[in-house]
């Protein structure tokens, strides 16, 4: 079977750039080695882990009525079967509609693993109707989709279903009495409060000396609170996991550090260290695709590798790993390989932790412009002031500009709180259009809504914040 375009890979970027193509009047082959298009971020990641946040959110609000407000619903009581039965159905739901844009589109769907035998041509192995007779697809170019896959030191892969990575989470095969998240990145912090909220008890190990590095720190500090009185200050930092073992119904795991020494049994253990791109065992030696050290494909800023035929996309071409991310560049990727000007080239990416609170950032922090020498002035505005957040009992977030001094052009942007995630929106067009600070200022915003805190961190850099008193410097 030949096809002028195929796409290795059906996750958020992969079947981007298939159906855009396809769109465009291109012939379209995509390949997937599972049975439902979508890839990590519908299947086991994205879609999954926000539907079970949900529900942990409305728990910890129904708690916050009855604590704060006098409203009580009497206790929870979780059918774990009903959860787990509802967020299938939220994927089900997603999926098929993917599997019916691809029908309508005439895009082609192969559920195989697709190994590269030269630049030309893929191996496909399965026992999938849909491959072609021979086992093999010949193309003349491919966009390289295939995403990353859960990091398993070889000190923690136990062989139990008790040790799970974020995949064996999101099946929620039980609520355990006891969990060890060990990891205090994104991934660890959003499952380790789905499973404290709906009534495990969580604890979180953390090799450096804070949870969620990378992000700034003005920011973490507030979800940091929140987390450790959710699990009961159980989240010990600077700490080694040294080993794992298998005891039938407990896991016992040996901590080496300050935070916690010695030896502890868990009903189960996420291990939450990272992902790695899924560019191992595909056969890119056969090409001329270079890999850096880490395992993610060189690109340049049209996708293409240093194969003529192959352009790489998504987690395979680097970070950050963000769905998002993905759909972009296969746009990019797509848009040059029908001979038109594009370029990945964005000025911020947003990033969101779906915690709670959550934290969301675009463009540069904080800890980025003091490293790179980057001259920077920040404007802060505590949600304290904010009267939708009051309104809210929620009063803990905050909304922080990174402005440059000369041009007073905003370069980054933060915000924790509830809806970060929708929030930082505006903060990226901002920064995407090179807006000034005085141009969100001026923007008229609806009050009162969490929103106005853009608008206020603006207003502080300029000393004119209605809510609080704040003048800024003046420099002769």
């Amino acid at each position: 079977m030949h096809a002028p375009l195929v796409v290795l890979g059906g996750g958020p970027g992969g079947y981007a750039a298939a159906f855009l193509a396809a769109d465009e009047g291109r012939e379209v082959v995509l390949v997937e080695a599972e049975s439902r298009l979508g890839g990590t971020c519908l299947l086991r990641g994205c879609i999954p882990s926000k539907a079970l946040l949900h529900v942990g959110r409305v728990m910890s609000e129904v708690k916050e009525l009855n604590e704060e407000w006098g409203v009580s619903y009497g206790s929870a009581a979780v059918d774990i079967d009903k959860v787990r039965a509802r967020k299938e159905k939220v994927i089900a739901t997603l999926t098929g509609g993917l599997a019916q844009l691809a029908k309508r589109r005439k895009v082609t769907v192969i559920n195989a693993r697709g190994m590269f035998e030269n630049s030309n041509t893929l191996i496909l192995e399965g026992d999938s109707d849909t491959i072609p007779e021979g086992g093999k697809l010949t193309f003349d170019q491919c966009v390289l989709a295939t995403g990353s896959t859960p990091a398993m030191p070889p000190s923690l892969a136990l062989q139990s279903d008790r040790v799970m990575d974020s995949t064996g989470a999101l099946a929620l095969a039980d609520i355990p009495e006891t969990l060890l998240v060990i990891g205090g990145g994104y991934i660890g912090l959003e499952m380790g409060s789905v499973y404290a909220q709906l009534g495990s008890k969580v604890s979180v190990v953390e090799l450096t000396d804070g949870l969620l590095q990378g992000a700034d720190r003005d920011l973490v500090k507030p979800l940091v609170k929140h987390f450790t009185k959710l699990v009961e200050d159980r989240v010990f930092l600077n700490t080694k996991v040294g080993s794992l073992g298998d005891r039938g119904d407990k896991i016992e795991v040996a901590f080496e550090g300050p935070g916690k020494y010695g030896v502890e049994l868990y009903d189960r253990v996420l291990v939450s260290v990272g992902r790695r791109p899924s560019s191992r065992g595909i056969g890119l030696e056969n090409t001329k695709v270079q890999l850096d050290q880490r395992g993610f494909a060189i690109v340049d800023s049209q996708q293409r590798t240093a194969d003529p035929n192959i352009f790489a996309i998504g987690d395979i071409a680097g970070e950050p790993m963000l769905a998002h991310k993905a759909t972009h560049e296969g746009k990019v990727a797509v848009e040059t390989i029908l001979g038109h000007t594009a370029e990945f080239a964005p000025a911020a990416i947003p990033a969101v932790v779906f915690t709670d609170p959550e934290v969301a950032w675009a463009g540069l922090t904080e800890e980025q412009a003091k490293a790179g020498n980057i001259p920077y002035k920040t404007a802060l505005y505590p949600w304290a002031a904010s009267g939708r957040a009051q309104a809210l009992g929620r009063t803990e977030g905050m909304t922080k500009w990174i402005i440059d001094p000369a041009s007073e052009r905003i370069i980054g942007c933060g915000i924790c709180g509830p809806g970060a995630g929708e929030l930082i929106a505006e903060a990226t067009l901002a920064i995407e259009m090179g807006c000034e600070v005085r141009d969100i200022t001026e923007t008229i915003h609806a009050h009162p809504t969490l929103s106005e805190t853009l608008m206020n961190a603006g207003e502080v850099f300029f000393g004119t914040a209605t809510e609080i008193y704040k003048p800024r410097s003046r420099q002769k």
